[in-house]
Formats: C-alpha cells, structure tokens, sequence
C-alpha cells in the first residue's frame, strides 16, 4: 500500500489548481514549479500526491481520494454489499490502513450475518397440506381422501418430490437400513433405489388388502411378513435395483390414495403384515411412518435436508406406536424378554400399573401406557413411571434409528418399567 496521503476530494479545488498551472505556463509551455524547486524536480512526498490525487503510487490513473469520514460513513453499505465497485475498493483499502474502521466493519459484517440466516431450499412440509386444505374449503372434492390417509398421501408426495430430479449416482448412492432385532442393532446395506423397492413391496401388503395387483405377483411368499416380501423383491429386480422402481412405486401410492377413497368407511378392512393385523387405517399410517423414515435415510445417503412430518400427522404417528405398545409388551413378556418383575395380574378393562409417556414438540401429547395387560386401562393413579420425549425422537427409537439407552430425555420413577417400554418401542421397528 501507498504511504501517500490524499487530500480530500473537492472539484472546486481542483479547478483553482488547475487554472493556477495554466498561470505559471510560460510560452514552452513547460510547467515550472515554485520558486525553490528546480524545473526538473519532481515534487515528493505529499506534494507528489497534491499534484494529481489520481495518481496511484505506480504513477498511474486510479480512483479518486475519499476522506476518512466519507469512507466511514459507507462501511454499512459496504458490509451489506451495496457500495459501487469503486467505492467498495477505496473502503477495503482503507480498511487496511485503518484500525478503527476495520474492527467496525467486522462488527457489521457480523451484525448482518445474523439479519440473513441461511435457510433450506424446500419448502415447508406443511405447505401442502395448508395449500389443499385451503383449496378444499373452497371447492369441496366430491371423493375426499379420509383423515386416516392424509398422512400416507402427503408423506409419498414429499418423498417423490425428493426423488425427482435423481440422476444415476443418487439412484445408486448407498443406505443402511437400521432397524432393532432380539434387542440388538442390526442393519442391511442396499441402495436408494432398493429403498423405493422395500416400499413398494411392504405397501403391497395394503395393496392386496384392497383387492389391487401384488407387485410381486406370483413371486409373495408364503409367509406375507414385510422382510420376506422386501427379500423376495430383491431378488427379482435387476440387481441392484435402479430408477425404474420409482414410476410402479408412486403409481401404487396414487391407486392407494385413489381406492381408500372411493372406499370410504371408518378404515377397519384387516391388512395382514404376516404375523398380526392392523386394520387399514393404522395401516395407512404405519405406511406413511415408513416412508418418512426411509425418506430420511435416502435424505442421509445423498446429503440432503429432510424435515418431520406436519404436527398433524406426526400426531397421528406417535398415537399408534403408542396404542402398540401394550400388545408389544404382552409378546415380550411371553419371549421372556421382560426386566420388570412388578406385574400385577388385572381384569380386562380395568386400571392397572401405568407409564405416562409424554411427548413434547411438534405432535406431541400424553399416553397412559398399561405395564400388566393390553387389555388393562393406563391409569394415573396407577402411574409407576414417566418418560419425556421429543416426537421426532420417539418415532425415530421405534423406527431403530435411536437406541434405547439414548433415546428418553427424561426419565422418572420405576428403571426396570422404563427400560422395558424404550425396548419394546425399539422391537417395533422392522427391516
């Protein structure tokens, strides 16, 4: 940097000095300097810079000199990016010069940093839902899609969204499926179009409750359970599976919406997974839970932001892990898999030993969960524990994406019921 001092900018001094080197001119027209200085003495230090204040320390036309307040003055401008290229180079400049100036610009340029945060590029997860709501208030279908299938409609549109514009690496990127067997973690390797193939075959289960094609068609084993089907699909797919699962996958989840709808009714069709039953509107969820989770292990694989579901439908989740997990606790029990040794036997219907499981955040809410029987009722005066946790988190532990031990935010009253509900929402999960 130049050690030249400008004088400040000013276009009426500048003509005055202008016109007084036209006076000193003499008929050679050589300009002479004062009286002290040779003709061909070049004038220095600052009066070097006096001569033109244009002039750069090359000897080259530059910009013009600003004084320290005008330059000041634009720091506010310049930490928001608004100052003219000339402008912005004479600050940066100065800055350099200027320790005073320099420790403000740095305080601007945090100031404006948390003014513009930076935000996802997808939209909310809610602005569908708000957006056909809205246009449903309007003009009513005449068919309308049950609250029951909201979720699993809304969940594989956001997924298909995701999905769209995948090109060959994406299709092929790897993913670990993650899920708890016999209380351990386990997982398989497959890929993101592997995923879509595991959907495609599980939501086939609904699909043939409804009387729609089997997308394995004579190739369903015996044993209808959701691993077998994934495996059996897995092996007739070309391996590994590409981009070409996804037009039969959503045309599957359009003819589901489609036929629930037509339907109608309260959802208690019996949707068989294999070992037990789930009527088909905790069906339509537990597909809708599915398809956000494996939504975020293919938003994992391909670094990519993926958010929850809407409050409205993580509700809904978190309900029926919730109304699962007393049937969930019996089949433990009788696997000899259960810590606690506090079990009373009850009547049907009556109170019993309880767990209070809260759920906080987005979705959440409140469930008595009965520790003695599923046919028992949660009861507060029977409350033995209470387990806090965030919604997402509760999903993602039946999900077996989280671990047990990791899982309760908070944790009160009996251990032994406490570990035995976190593992039983663990054995929830599947392949």
């Amino acid at each position: 940097m130049s050690d030249d001092r400008f004088e400040p900018y000013d276009d009426r001094a500048r003509a005055g000095r202008d016109r007084g080197k036209q006076g000193r001119r003499e008929g050679d027209g050589e300009l002479h300097g004062d009286a002290d200085t040779e003709p061909n003495e070049e004038p220095s230090g600052d009066a070097g810079a006096l001569a033109d204040p244009g002039n750069g320390a090359d000897g080259t036309r530059g910009r013009p000199a600003l004084e320290h307040r005008v330059l000041e003055s634009l720091l506010g401008a310049w930490a928001l990016a608004a100052c003219t290229p000339e402008e912005t180079a004479a600050v940066e400049e100065h800055l350099g010069a200027c320790g005073a100036c320099a420790d403000e610009a740095l305080r601007l340029r945090g100031a404006v940093g948390l003014l513009q945060r930076p935000e996802s590029l997808d939209l909310d997860p809610g602005l569908r839902t708000r957006v056909l709501e809205t246009c449903l208030r309007r003009r009513p279908p005449r068919i309308p899609v049950p609250d029951w299938a909201c979720a699993y409609d809304a969940e594989t549109a956001r997924l298909d969204a995701l999905l769209q514009d995948f090109g060959d690496t994406e299709w092929h990127a790897p993913v670990r499926l993650r899920w708890y067997e016999a209380d351990e973690a386990a997982t398989r390797r497959t890929t993101v179009a592997g995923v879509i193939a595991h959907l495609l075959a599980v939501d086939g289960l609904v699909a043939v409750a409804l009387g729609l094609p089997d997308p394995l068609g004579g190739l369903a084993p015996g044993r209808a359970t959701p691993s077998a089907r994934t495996e059996a699909f897995w092996r007739t797919v070309p391996r590994p599976p590409t981009r070409s699962v996804r037009a039969p996958w959503r045309a599957q989840t359009h003819d589901l919406v489609r036929t629930v709808s037509f339907t109608g009714g309260t959802g208690r069709l019996p949707v068989s997974y294999g070992g037990y039953e789930l009527p088909l509107h905790d069906a339509m969820l537990d597909r809708a839970f599915e398809c956000w989770v494996h939504g975020e292990d293919i938003a994992e694989a391909v670094d990519y932001p993926y958010e929850p579901p809407t409050g409205r439908h993580l509700h809904g989740m978190v309900d029926l892990a919730a109304r699962m997990l007393p049937a969930v606790l019996e089949a433990r029990r009788q696997a000899g898999h259960e810590v606690s040794t506090e079990r009373r036997l009850v009547a049907a219907g009556a109170p019993g030993r309880s767990l209070r499981l809260e759920i906080e955040g987005s979705g959440g809410g409140e469930w008595m969960i009965p520790l003695d029987s599923p046919a028992a009722r949660g009861s507060e005066e029977h409350e033995v524990a209470h387990i806090a946790l965030d919604g997402s988190e509760f999903c993602r532990l039946a999900a077996g994406h989280v671990s047990p031990q990791e899982a309760a935010a908070g944790q009160l009253g009996d251990k032994a019921a406490i570990r035995d509900v976190l593992l039983a929402a663990a054995s929830m999960s599947r392949i």
